[in-house]
Protein backbone atom coordinates (compact mmCIF):
# COMPACT_ATOMS: atom_id res chain seq x y z
CA UNK A 1 0.00 0.00 0.00
CA UNK A 2 1.26 3.20 -1.02
CA UNK A 3 1.92 6.30 1.01
CA UNK A 4 -1.05 8.10 -0.26
CA UNK A 5 -3.43 5.31 0.02
CA UNK A 6 -2.31 5.25 4.24
CA UNK A 7 -2.89 9.10 3.90
CA UNK A 8 -6.23 8.75 2.31
CA UNK A 9 -7.17 5.95 4.88
CA UNK A 10 -5.79 8.29 7.68
CA UNK A 11 -9.27 10.38 6.92
CA UNK A 12 -11.11 8.08 7.81
CA UNK A 13 -12.12 6.27 4.05
CA UNK A 14 -14.60 8.98 3.60
CA UNK A 15 -14.74 8.99 0.00
CA UNK A 16 -17.39 11.51 -0.04
CA UNK A 17 -13.94 13.71 0.05
CA UNK A 18 -12.08 12.74 -2.97
CA UNK A 19 -12.15 10.22 -5.71
CA UNK A 20 -9.21 7.76 -7.22
CA UNK A 21 -8.75 7.49 -10.20
CA UNK A 22 -6.25 7.03 -13.39
CA UNK A 23 -5.79 9.27 -16.92
CA UNK A 24 -3.66 8.45 -19.86
CA UNK A 25 -0.74 11.15 -19.87
CA UNK A 26 -2.13 12.43 -23.24
CA UNK A 27 -5.35 12.71 -21.61
CA UNK A 28 -3.67 14.84 -18.70
CA UNK A 29 -1.87 17.24 -21.93
CA UNK A 30 -5.10 17.93 -23.67
CA UNK A 31 -6.44 19.21 -20.30
CA UNK A 32 -3.75 21.67 -19.98
CA UNK A 33 -4.19 22.83 -23.09
CA UNK A 34 -7.56 23.40 -23.12
CA UNK A 35 -7.81 24.92 -20.03
CA UNK A 36 -9.70 22.09 -18.16
CA UNK A 37 -7.04 21.60 -15.30
CA UNK A 38 -5.67 24.91 -13.99
CA UNK A 39 -2.30 25.85 -12.01
CA UNK A 40 -3.27 28.02 -9.47
CA UNK A 41 -1.19 30.54 -7.57
CA UNK A 42 -0.72 28.80 -4.81
CA UNK A 43 1.43 26.67 -6.56
CA UNK A 44 5.27 27.24 -6.71
CA UNK A 45 7.41 28.25 -9.66
CA UNK A 46 8.74 25.36 -11.82
CA UNK A 47 11.63 24.69 -9.81
CA UNK A 48 12.94 21.17 -11.27
CA UNK A 49 16.26 20.83 -13.06
CA UNK A 50 16.50 19.01 -16.63
CA UNK A 51 17.43 15.82 -15.07
CA UNK A 52 14.32 15.42 -12.65
CA UNK A 53 12.46 16.12 -16.17
CA UNK A 54 14.72 13.39 -17.51
CA UNK A 55 14.20 10.82 -14.49
CA UNK A 56 10.16 11.55 -15.39
CA UNK A 57 10.35 10.55 -18.85
CA UNK A 58 12.02 7.24 -18.08
CA UNK A 59 9.92 6.40 -15.34
CA UNK A 60 7.32 6.76 -17.54
CA UNK A 61 8.45 4.70 -20.19
CA UNK A 62 9.46 1.98 -17.76
CA UNK A 63 5.89 2.33 -16.70
CA UNK A 64 7.31 2.61 -12.74
CA UNK A 65 4.57 4.89 -10.90
CA UNK A 66 5.20 8.94 -10.77
CA UNK A 67 3.21 9.79 -8.01
CA UNK A 68 -0.44 11.01 -7.56
CA UNK A 69 -2.05 14.03 -8.84
CA UNK A 70 -4.19 16.31 -6.46
CA UNK A 71 -7.14 18.11 -8.57
CA UNK A 72 -9.94 20.58 -6.78
CA UNK A 73 -12.44 22.33 -8.11
CA UNK A 74 -13.43 25.72 -6.65
CA UNK A 75 -14.85 28.49 -7.78
CA UNK A 76 -12.87 31.16 -5.69
CA UNK A 77 -9.46 29.79 -6.70
CA UNK A 78 -7.04 32.22 -8.56
CA UNK A 79 -5.39 31.43 -11.67
CA UNK A 80 -2.31 31.91 -13.26
CA UNK A 81 -4.23 33.88 -16.12
CA UNK A 82 -5.57 35.85 -13.62
CA UNK A 83 -8.89 34.71 -13.59
CA UNK A 84 -10.62 32.43 -11.24
CA UNK A 85 -11.00 28.32 -11.61
CA UNK A 86 -15.14 28.46 -12.15
CA UNK A 87 -15.67 24.51 -12.73
CA UNK A 88 -12.12 24.13 -13.80
CA UNK A 89 -10.05 21.57 -12.04
CA UNK A 90 -7.55 23.51 -10.50
CA UNK A 91 -3.89 21.58 -9.55
CA UNK A 92 -3.68 21.13 -5.82
CA UNK A 93 -0.42 18.98 -6.20
CA UNK A 94 1.57 17.87 -9.40
CA UNK A 95 2.47 21.20 -10.60
CA UNK A 96 5.96 20.23 -11.30
CA UNK A 97 5.20 16.54 -13.12
CA UNK A 98 2.25 18.21 -15.24
CA UNK A 99 5.21 20.82 -16.32
CA UNK A 100 7.73 18.60 -16.49
CA UNK A 101 5.05 16.58 -19.33
CA UNK A 102 4.12 19.62 -21.46
CA UNK A 103 8.31 20.82 -21.53
CA UNK A 104 9.53 17.45 -22.63
CA UNK A 105 6.70 15.72 -24.40
CA UNK A 106 4.36 18.78 -25.99
CA UNK A 107 7.63 21.13 -26.13
CA UNK A 108 6.19 23.92 -23.97
CA UNK A 109 8.82 27.01 -22.41
CA UNK A 110 9.05 27.07 -18.45
CA UNK A 111 9.95 29.72 -16.98
CA UNK A 112 13.28 29.64 -14.58
CA UNK A 113 14.05 31.32 -11.73
CA UNK A 114 15.33 34.70 -13.51
CA UNK A 115 11.77 34.55 -14.89
CA UNK A 116 12.94 33.68 -18.19
CA UNK A 117 11.50 31.25 -20.76
CA UNK A 118 13.86 28.81 -21.98
CA UNK A 119 13.14 25.03 -23.26
CA UNK A 120 13.78 21.88 -21.66
CA UNK A 121 14.65 19.25 -24.28
CA UNK A 122 14.80 15.58 -23.54
CA UNK A 123 17.04 13.14 -26.01
CA UNK A 124 16.54 9.81 -26.15
CA UNK A 125 18.57 6.62 -27.71
CA UNK A 126 16.64 3.73 -28.71
CA UNK A 127 19.87 1.64 -29.31
CA UNK A 128 20.05 1.93 -25.24
CA UNK A 129 17.11 2.75 -23.98
CA UNK A 130 18.60 5.90 -21.96
CA UNK A 131 17.01 9.46 -21.64
CA UNK A 132 19.71 12.50 -21.27
CA UNK A 133 19.10 16.24 -21.44
CA UNK A 134 20.28 17.36 -24.80
CA UNK A 135 23.81 18.33 -24.82
CA UNK A 136 25.62 19.76 -28.51
CA UNK A 137 27.83 16.18 -28.18
CA UNK A 138 24.33 14.11 -27.76
CA UNK A 139 22.80 16.55 -30.43
CA UNK A 140 25.49 15.35 -32.87
CA UNK A 141 25.36 11.88 -31.97
CA UNK A 142 23.14 10.42 -34.61
CA UNK A 143 22.27 7.53 -32.38
CA UNK A 144 20.16 9.81 -30.18
CA UNK A 145 16.71 11.17 -30.81
CA UNK A 146 17.31 14.54 -30.04
CA UNK A 147 14.37 16.11 -28.76
CA UNK A 148 11.41 14.05 -27.49
CA UNK A 149 8.81 16.40 -28.18
CA UNK A 150 9.62 16.49 -31.67
CA UNK A 151 9.54 12.90 -31.63
CA UNK A 152 5.64 12.80 -29.91
CA UNK A 153 4.88 15.32 -32.21
CA UNK A 154 5.45 13.79 -35.70
CA UNK A 155 3.37 12.54 -37.87
CA UNK A 156 4.51 8.73 -38.70
CA UNK A 157 5.97 6.56 -36.00
CA UNK A 158 7.19 4.19 -39.28
CA UNK A 159 8.48 7.30 -40.79
CA UNK A 160 10.77 7.99 -37.62
CA UNK A 161 12.40 4.71 -37.03
CA UNK A 162 13.08 4.35 -40.75
CA UNK A 163 14.66 7.37 -40.97
CA UNK A 164 16.44 6.96 -37.72
CA UNK A 165 17.78 3.17 -39.06
CA UNK A 166 18.91 4.99 -42.24
CA UNK A 167 21.50 6.99 -40.35
CA UNK A 168 22.41 4.52 -37.75
CA UNK A 169 22.45 1.24 -40.48
CA UNK A 170 24.40 -0.74 -37.51
CA UNK A 171 21.51 -0.64 -35.00
CA UNK A 172 19.61 -3.98 -33.99
CA UNK A 173 16.46 -3.32 -35.77
CA UNK A 174 14.32 -4.96 -33.64
CA UNK A 175 15.28 -2.80 -30.44
CA UNK A 176 14.83 0.05 -32.11
CA UNK A 177 11.82 -0.62 -33.51
CA UNK A 178 10.36 -1.52 -29.89
CA UNK A 179 12.50 1.33 -28.68
CA UNK A 180 10.29 4.12 -30.33
CA UNK A 181 7.53 1.86 -30.42
CA UNK A 182 7.26 2.23 -26.13
CA UNK A 183 8.63 6.03 -26.43
CA UNK A 184 5.67 6.62 -28.50
CA UNK A 185 3.18 5.04 -26.11
CA UNK A 186 4.52 7.36 -23.02
CA UNK A 187 1.64 9.06 -24.21
CA UNK A 188 -0.71 6.53 -23.40
CA UNK A 189 1.15 5.67 -19.99
CA UNK A 190 -1.42 6.28 -16.41
CA UNK A 191 -1.04 8.53 -13.95
CA UNK A 192 -2.99 8.34 -10.76
CA UNK A 193 -5.18 11.25 -9.75
CA UNK A 194 -6.97 12.55 -6.38
CA UNK A 195 -10.07 14.73 -7.39
CA UNK A 196 -10.85 16.42 -4.00
CA UNK A 197 -14.66 17.49 -3.28
CA UNK A 198 -15.70 20.30 -4.88
CA UNK A 199 -17.59 21.23 -1.70
CA UNK A 200 -14.37 21.19 0.60
CA UNK A 201 -13.44 24.27 2.53
CA UNK A 202 -9.47 25.48 2.15
CA UNK A 203 -8.36 23.78 5.71
CA UNK A 204 -9.46 20.69 4.84
CA UNK A 205 -8.06 21.05 1.48
CA UNK A 206 -4.52 22.13 3.17
CA UNK A 207 -5.11 18.75 5.75
CA UNK A 208 -5.17 16.52 2.87
CA UNK A 209 -2.46 18.19 0.80
CA UNK A 210 -0.31 18.03 3.98
CA UNK A 211 -0.75 14.36 4.90
CA UNK A 212 -0.40 12.99 1.40
CA UNK A 213 2.42 15.24 0.43
CA UNK A 214 4.31 15.00 4.09
CA UNK A 215 8.00 13.79 2.20
CA UNK A 216 7.41 17.36 0.59
CA UNK A 217 8.01 21.01 1.64
CA UNK A 218 4.22 21.38 2.64
CA UNK A 219 2.14 24.41 1.63
CA UNK A 220 2.56 26.95 4.47
CA UNK A 221 -0.11 29.33 5.70
CA UNK A 222 1.72 32.54 3.31
CA UNK A 223 0.73 30.13 0.72
CA UNK A 224 -2.84 29.67 1.01
CA UNK A 225 -3.11 33.34 1.81
CA UNK A 226 -1.35 34.45 -1.63
CA UNK A 227 -3.64 31.96 -3.32
CA UNK A 228 -6.68 33.93 -1.90
CA UNK A 229 -5.18 36.98 -3.05
CA UNK A 230 -5.16 36.22 -6.11
CA UNK A 231 -8.92 35.19 -6.86
CA UNK A 232 -9.62 38.63 -7.26
CA UNK A 233 -9.37 39.12 -10.90
CA UNK A 234 -6.45 40.73 -12.66
CA UNK A 235 -5.72 43.19 -9.99
CA UNK A 236 -5.25 40.18 -7.40
CA UNK A 237 -2.53 38.38 -9.69
CA UNK A 238 -0.53 42.24 -9.94
CA UNK A 239 -0.87 42.24 -6.23
CA UNK A 240 0.28 38.95 -5.46
CA UNK A 241 3.12 39.81 -8.05
CA UNK A 242 3.95 43.08 -6.25
CA UNK A 243 4.12 41.00 -3.04
CA UNK A 244 6.23 37.98 -4.19
CA UNK A 245 8.56 40.11 -6.57
CA UNK A 246 9.07 42.80 -3.75
CA UNK A 247 10.07 40.23 -0.93
CA UNK A 248 12.36 38.62 -3.40
CA UNK A 249 14.48 41.84 -4.86
CA UNK A 250 14.48 42.51 -1.15
CA UNK A 251 16.87 39.52 -0.81
CA UNK A 252 18.02 39.71 -4.35
CA UNK A 253 17.91 42.95 -5.48
CA UNK A 254 19.74 42.30 -9.10
CA UNK A 255 16.53 40.55 -10.52
CA UNK A 256 14.83 43.81 -11.28
CA UNK A 257 16.64 43.56 -14.34
CA UNK A 258 15.20 39.98 -15.24
CA UNK A 259 11.64 40.96 -13.73
CA UNK A 260 11.33 44.00 -16.23
CA UNK A 261 12.82 41.89 -19.17
CA UNK A 262 10.60 39.00 -18.66
CA UNK A 263 7.02 40.11 -17.28
CA UNK A 264 5.90 42.99 -19.76
CA UNK A 265 2.47 42.93 -18.25
CA UNK A 266 3.39 43.49 -14.40
CA UNK A 267 5.99 46.11 -16.01
CA UNK A 268 3.01 47.67 -17.47
CA UNK A 269 0.51 47.63 -14.13
CA UNK A 270 2.23 50.53 -12.78
CA UNK A 271 3.24 48.31 -10.04
CA UNK A 272 7.12 48.11 -10.92
CA UNK A 273 7.35 51.77 -10.63
CA UNK A 274 5.87 51.27 -6.81
CA UNK A 275 8.86 49.06 -6.32
CA UNK A 276 11.12 51.25 -8.25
Amino acid sequence: MSDTVFALAALGGNLSKYSVRQEQVQTLLTWVRTGQIAIPEMQRPFVWNSTKVRDLLDSLYNGYPVGYLITWQSVDVGLKDGTTSGHKQILIDGQQRITAMTAALVGHEVVDKNYARKRIKIAFNPQTQAFETLTPVINRDKAWIPDVAEFISGSSTYRAITQYLEQNPNADESVVVNSLQRLGDIQNAAVGIITLADDLDINTVTEIFVRINSKGVPLSGADFAMSKISSHGTHGANLRKLIDYFCHMARHPHVFEDITKNDAEFLDSGFMDEIA
